[in-house]
Parts: C-alpha cells; structure tokens; sequence
C-alpha cells in the first residue's frame, strides 16, 4: 500500500465511516494511500436522536454539529480529501442525478478499493439503499458506453461493505477481518468526536475487541488486539491462495 493507491470511501450518515471502518481509514492513510471520504448526509433526521432532545433545537443547529463533529474526527484518522453531499437522511432518494455525480466522482478517484455499506442492514433503510446506489455507481463508472464529459473510464476496483450495526439479525458474516491494532487509539479518538451517538462509542469498542478476537482465532497471530469486519462484493482473485 502506498501512494498509487486511490482508496473511495462512502458513507450515508455523518458517523458510519467512522463506526465501521475507522480503522480501515488511518491504516491506509498511514500507509500512504489516497483516501477520498465522501459523506452523503449529516444523518441529521435519523441519526442525531440526542441533539434533538435540545429544547429548541433546529436543523440547521443539527447539521452545524454533525460536521463539526465528522470533520474532528476525520482529522483523527488522518483524512484530508472530504465531501458532504447534504443530502436528507430517513429516507434518503438516491436519483438518476445523483447517480451520475458519484459516477464522475469514481472516476475521477478512479479507486483500487472502494468501502461502503454492505448490501443488507436490517434497520437502516438508507445504510441498504446506498449500498445498491454505490455498486452500481462503481458498474456505471467501468463502462466505455456512460459517457460523461470530461471523465476516463474506471477500472473495476474492489468493493467491501462495512458490518452493520446488528450483524446477527442482519444475517451477517466476516468475509474479511482487519486488524487494526496499530491504529486503534486514533480511531478510539475519532469515535469520541460523536457527542450526537455517544451511545455508540462504548458499542464499538466492543466490537472491535470482538473482530480482534476473531482475528486472533482464525490466524493464530496474538499481536492482533482490535479489528473491523467486512463483507466483499466480489470473491477474492488471485494467482494464489493468500
């Protein structure tokens, strides 16, 4: 990993890149990879439960600490290159519009390895319907006949799915276990940026504990201490087993 490789992240709401793959995140920025973040909403309707208990509070107050939030956190991990498209959250509408501006986007990142929402979480509507909008964004991206003005068509780049927040009830299982010790504390730090889920913070020091556990048993490496879980969108190709 170094610095030819273009990594894409999406992530529907202000926090889910960090929850999800935070450590993903820091690992290739420390490595030296091109890490592009773009967040599709502030999660403002759905997702702030706790600014909203504010006796007068207002979107706009709503929205001003979400990014507040996310941009403290995304310097945590190391993290330069964002966009927040400010798009409504619960229900997010994923248009043909908006499918040709992550289309450019794509292309423009032309990304080895894109990470997103897996394609099923089972109380997050959003978190599915920007699963199928990326993928097929990505398919878009790869083929001569879309053609978009001032664009090079994309490579097809490899495609993982963050683990969603209820795995069990969302049928979900690892096809991929990180490990992210060596970065844990910045996303540790990152997490704590999110005074609006607060309640998350502890939950996802768990799971990472837990993937870490995971990661221990199935590689038999005990240097691995916290990791995070993804799905693939496609199987793993090679000339070799790895």
């Amino acid at each position: 990993m170094d610095s030819t490789t273009n990594v894409l992240i999406v992530s529907a709401h202000a926090a889910d890149f960090v929850w999800r793959s935070g450590g993903a995140i820091a690992k290739y920025v420390k490595q030296g990879a091109n890490v592009h973040l773009v967040i599709l909403s502030y999660g403002a309707r759905g997702e702030s439960n706790d600014l909203w208990n504010i006796e007068g509070q207002t979107l706009e107050n709503v929205k001003a600490q979400r990014k507040a939030e996310l941009e403290a956190a995304a310097k945590c991990l190391g993290v330069t290159n964002i966009e927040i498209w400010d798009y409504q959250d619960y229900h997010m509408r994923l248009d043909e519009e908006r499918m040709e501006r992550l289309v450019y986007k794509i292309r423009a990142v032309q990304p080895h390895i894109i990470i997103t929402h897996g394609p099923r979480d089972a109380f997050n509507p959003d978190h599915e319907a920007v699963s199928k909008f990326v993928f097929d964004a990505s398919v878009l991206s790869t083929s001569n006949g879309v053609r978009l003005e001032g664009t090079k068509t994309a490579k097809q780049a490899k495609i993982f799915g963050f683990e969603p927040h209820q795995s069990e009830i969302s049928d979900f299982k690892p096809d991929v276990i990180l490990d992210i010790s060596e970065v844990y504390e910045q996303k540790k730090a990152a997490m704590e940026c999110f005074k609006a889920q607060k309640h998350l913070i502890q939950y996802y020091g768990y799971k990472a504990e837990l993937r870490g556990n995971h990661a221990r048993r199935c590689s038999g490496n005990n240097d691995y201490k916290q990791a995070e879980a993804f799905s693939r969108f496609f199987p793993y190709v090679g000339c070799e087993f790895v």
